[in-house]
Parts: structure tokens; sequence; C-alpha cells
């Protein structure tokens, strides 16, 4: 199981009430396919469940970041099964080896993200490509949005 903090009254806003925001917040990790079947998503006062199987975890990453990155989801948890890490119950988000996580604070770019992890401020393009999901404009990032940065 993976627990992820995101800052709860920004990013996405899908809907306006608690009792259709399970099926909005499904529907929009839905619409970028990352891999999940059959996903399942459970809303409570903020706080998101994702179940269901995976082949890979970026996928789970992808869907985790998708739902935390709402405007009023708090906290993610993910009790998605992922088939790569069978056998490995102890296996946890981030801990692949594939990357970790930013908060992106005022006054950031993707170019000076990359700047910072990579040394190379026109390395931004290979944060742009792995957010795609969260990220739809390289120019257009918010403080408390959280991105993967990868290896």
């Amino acid at each position: 199981m993976s627990l992820l903090d995101f800052v709860k009254d920004i990013g996405h806003s899908l809907f306006n009430s608690d009792d259709k925001a399970a099926e909005k917040i499904k529907e929009h990790i839905l619409a970028d396919n990352p891999g999940i079947d059959p996903l399942e998503v459970k809303f409570e006062k903020g706080f998101v469940t994702l179940g269901g199987s995976s082949q890979t975890w970026e996928a789970v990453e992808k869907a985790i970041l998708l739902a935390g990155n709402v405007k009023g989801v708090g906290k993610v948890v993910s009790e998605i099964q992922v088939a790569e890490a069978a056998g490995n119950a102890s296996v946890e988000l981030g801990g692949t080896g594939a990357g970790q996580y930013y908060e992106i604070k005022s006054g950031d770019t993707l170019s000076a993200i990359a700047k910072h992890f990579y040394g190379d401020a026109n390395q931004y393009q290979k944060i742009f490509e792995a957010n795609r999901e969260v990220i739809k404009d390289a120019n257009k990032i918010f403080p408390g949005q959280k991105i993967r940065i990868p290896a």
C-alpha cells in the first residue's frame, strides 16, 4: 500500500460535491488510460483510495498523480496490485528506482526544476513527458502540484 499527500485546495476542479467525486476522479484517470484494470476509486472527505491491478508501477504512479492533483483531494492511497512487484509486498511507491516526486513551489518553471535535478535546464522536456497526464502545457504549472522526476 502506498500513501501520498497532496495540497487539497489546488488542482483540477472536477466535482462540486462528494457524492460524485469518486466517479469524476475515475473518469479523469481513465481519460489518460494509465493501464489499471479494473480501476476502482473510493472518495471520502478528501481521501482517495485506488484499487485494481496493473502491469507496471509507472501506471500506478500516473493514476496516483492524476487523482492527487484534483482539487478537493488531500491524500491518495493505492491498493493497486502490481504484476512486476509480485512476491515483493514491501515495494513502495517511488521505490522502484524510476525517479522521485517533487512539489512545485511558487516561481518554479520546468526548466528551473530540470536545472536543479539534471544540471541542464534543457532537460525540462523529460519532466514534461513524464507528467503529461497532469501537466497539459509546459508553461502552466502551479504551486502545490506534485510531479514525477524521472531518473
